[in-house]
């Protein structure tokens, strides 16, 4: 019996993500063999620069892709934010998983909200994307970067005596950390990443058994989402050095997007109508909209300031 290689981060979130898939195999198909192969990436083993000063695309996935094309491993399992818009020829996203909450979570001390927070408060974040929103929310915190798995995080912010820090709630709560949150940020006030909360398998194209045997742990409401999100993204030709937000919203069936300044000071924000039938389009046709409406003079500020 052939056993299927899935490749993975080795972070405590990602071989979380992997099991996944590894559980989805082992109970669909008992007579299939599954194993998690560790692959470190370029943006592992850089942890004391921020992410977007160690370059852009393919930062938490190269590693892995390589892997794929090598024939090393059967498929590669990455949370859908962290992988290019554009991949490696010959390679497919193959399957997108459940949906978690796509929101952002606050975790501060003294169990503290946003709009709480002390005026010159210290917060933690990665992301761009969140920097610029919170300093449009409010101009007066103090934003440092951090870096690390959500341990390594949870530890800084005590040791440093930080007044909180925000991340992904997908994630914490994956990791049954959901009691550290102090708040929940709504869309409204936070837009997510592009494909936030989604596990995303990819494989080779050629491969096609491992792409019939992930058909179902698929799940359209996902697929349709970030179909339309990643082409919001590829259509502002954006990454992690760009504050880029988005949120789908199947109930309604609306995109809202943003495209903000690094300094929080200028954001464009507006929704548009997502069509299940033309996904895609939907995302396109929104981030062409913000590109009408300004977006498109704060891209050219951030290209020129990071040349």
């Amino acid at each position: 019996m052939r056993t299927f290689k899935v490749g993975s981060r080795g972070s405590q979130l990602a071989l979380y993500q992997a099991n996944v898939i590894v559980e989805f195999l082992r109970k669909s198909y008992p007579e299939v063999r599954a194993e998690i192969v560790r692959i470190r990436t370029t943006g592992d083993k850089i942890l004391d620069s921020p992410l977007s000063k160690i370059g852009d695309k393919g930062l938490f996935t190269r590693e892995i892709e390589k892997a794929l094309l090598d024939h090393d491993i059967d498929c590669a399992v990455h949370s859908l934010k962290d992988l290019p818009t554009e991949l490696p020829g010959g390679l497919d996203i193959v399957a997108f998983g459940s949906r978690e909450d796509v929101r952002d979570a606050l975790i501060a001390q003294d169990g503290m909200r946003f709009l709480e927070l002390p005026k010159g408060s210290t917060v933690a974040t990665g992301s761009l994307r969140r920097r610029s929103q919170l300093l449009h929310l409010r101009s007066d915190l103090n934003l440092v970067d951090m870096r690390g798995n959500l341990n390594t995080r949870l530890r800084k912010l005590q040791e440093e005596g930080y007044a909180g820090m925000l991340l992904a709630y997908a994630g914490i709560k994956r990791l049954g950390l959901a009691d550290k949150v102090t708040e929940i940020l709504n869309p409204e006030m936070m837009l997510p990443a592009v494909g936030q909360g989604i596990i995303a398998v990819e494989a080779r194209m050629d491969n096609q058994e491992i792409s019939n045997l992930l058909s179902g742990f698929n799940d359209s409401k996902s697929a349709l989402a970030a179909l339309a999100e990643r082409a919001f993204l590829r259509r502002l030709e954006g990454g992690c050095q760009v504050p880029i937000g988005i949120y789908t919203s199947l109930d309604g069936m609306t995109l809202t997007g943003m495209v903000g300044s690094l300094d929080g000071e200028t954001i464009v924000k507006d929704s548009g109508r997502f069509d299940p039938s033309a996904p895609e389009k939907s995302g396109y046709d929104l981030a062409h909209k913000l590109l009408e409406n300004g977006a498109d003079k704060i891209l050219e500020e951030i290209r020129a300031d990071s040349n």
